[in-house]
């Protein structure tokens, strides 16, 4: 793919960076055979994985616990035309050790929806992939 100074490949820390300045992002796994995309909160954990927070019986849970998704986040700017979307590749697994649910209640995402039964969801961040575009301008 070729770089210019308008468009760049970012490198795995570069991508963690960004991905903690955002507080929502997408989840892209399958529902019913489907592709399916979930704008949820989020946060990083210690380990550069991906935690929500969320319904344990949620369709959502029983649709990505146990396979592998991919999670989404961006900043963009329309007037300058410029800004970064990075992907984290990895299996979705909800957090079933007493001590790290525990832990994660006090540092992880809170939900921005009302939560029956919380659950806290990991994506591993098994393959991190992103790009940064500033100030591309086209012509025609």
């Amino acid at each position: 793919m070729l770089e210019n100074d308008a468009f760049r490949t970012l490198d795995r820390q570069e991508c963690l960076r960004l991905l903690a300045k955002v507080p929502v992002g997408r989840v892209v796994y399958t529902r019913q055979a489907l592709p399916a995309v979930l704008p949820v909160n989020y946060s990083l954990d210690e380990d550069a994985s991906v935690l929500l927070y969320t319904s344990a019986d949620s369709d959502l849970v029983h649709a990505i616990n146990g396979v592998v998704v991919a999670f989404e986040a961006d900043e963009f700017s329309a007037a300058t035309q410029s800004g970064w979307s990075v992907v984290v590749t990895g299996r979705a697994t909800v957090v079933t050790d007493p001590a790290d649910h525990e832990r994660l209640s006090r540092t992880g995402p809170q939900s921005w929806m009302p939560v029956r039964d919380g659950v806290f969801v990991r994506v591993e961040s098994e393959l991190v992939t992103g790009r940064e575009i500033k100030g591309a301008h086209t012509t025609r």
